[in-house]
């Protein structure tokens, strides 16, 4: 039996990022002018565009998620191809050898066809094409003739949509990493600023962060909703003993999460699939835009873009992974930091 060995992928070409530590630095000059000449900003202030600059980032992580499973797909896809390629080539040389066959045994009784010499010194595509010749064939030749001019059409059109993908992988790895630089810059331009502050200040942040992120043995009230039933409630659950683990951009658990990755990898151990990032899992189920109608385990999604996601728990409250340096918890929905847009029921 012939192997199906795959056809050699081409070699990666080098990646070429965009890098950011000027934007960043810019971005953190701006900042700087708004407080007055030679005054240092005050720790509200700097918590203020910490705050803004992790919103940032946050937008910048979904965008890279969304690339990260673009890259997935086209990788599945071209390893499918490339599969399908080989197979198909491997019937096409059975095919080619199956005419030679015919040919050697004409030549060894006396002679070879005349219709069957010329198919096997030229293109069979424009053999086949000429219709006067096929009256000279026998019938197991025609077809096999024709099994071969499909399989040739059949490979092209594969290697050709492979090629396309392979251009398409090409981008998507190089927006993937301009976003992640995107998301590292923001990052790093966050860290820079609560550099500045002093100890006092920054134990005192520490202090305010430790309050708003509750453990998992804190009781939050959540009123007497009880209104999550079959997979939301299996999701909801999942997500509950996920509490006080940690934020990080692109994580999809088990030890870490974003926003998006807590919410798909909730719903994937109640047994349902819903697509990775933030703006694609608000196109899934049925929108709620009262937050009267919300049940616990709907989706809900903030700011004008959708970038970020979390669980509704009941009594205004979500359960979400907020952003960097903070964990799983829960949340006033009133406190996001952005308008809630809708709800999605899975």
């Amino acid at each position: 039996m012939a192997s199906h060995r795959r056809p050699k992928q081409p070699s990666r070409a080098r990646v070429t990022v965009l890098t950011s530590a000027a934007a960043a630095a810019v971005a953190l000059s701006a900042q700087a002018a708004n407080a007055a000449p030679g005054e240092k900003p005050s720790k509200n202030e700097v918590k203020s565009r910490v705050d803004k600059l992790y919103e940032e980032a946050e937008q910048a992580t979904e965008k890279f998620n969304g690339a990260k499973e673009k890259q997935e797909k086209l990788q599945k896809q071209i390893s499918a191809l490339q599969d399908s390629v080989a197979r198909g080539q491997d019937e096409l040389n059975a095919l080619r050898d199956g005419i030679g066959s015919m040919a050697t045994a004409q030549y060894r009784s006396g002679g070879l066809d005349p219709s069957l010499q010329l198919f096997l010194s030229s293109d069979p595509d424009s053999y086949l094409d000429k219709a006067s010749t096929l009256d000279q064939l026998s019938s197991q030749q025609v077809e096999t003739l024709k099994k071969i001019q499909a399989k040739q059409r059949e490979l092209a059109q594969e290697r050709a949509e492979a090629s396309g993908k392979l251009k398409d992988l090409a981008a998507t790895r190089t927006e993937l990493g301009q976003k992640k630089k995107e998301v590292q810059a923001k990052l790093a331009a966050a860290q820079k600023l609560l550099n500045s502050l002093t100890a006092a200040e920054k134990a005192a942040l520490a202090a305010e962060q430790d309050r708003a992120s509750r453990s998992s043995s804190e009781r939050v009230d959540l009123g007497d909703d009880t209104s999550a039933t079959g997979r939301a409630a299996a999701a909801f659950a999942a997500a509950k003993t996920k509490i006080g683990t940690p934020y990080v951009y692109g994580a999809t658990g088990p030890s870490s999460y974003d926003c998006s990755g807590l919410t798909s990898w909730a719903y994937a151990q109640a047994g349902v699939s819903i697509p990775r990032t933030s703006e694609s899992q608000a196109t899934i189920g049925t929108k709620i835009y009262s937050t009267s109608q919300l049940q616990v385990g709907d989706l809900v999604f903030f700011f004008n873009d959708l970038h970020h996601v979390g669980l509704y728990a009941g009594n205004g409250q979500i359960l979400h992974a907020p952003r960097t340096g903070t964990v799983v918890r829960y949340e006033s929905m009133s406190t996001i930091g952005g308008p809630f847009m809708f709800g999605v029921r899975v």
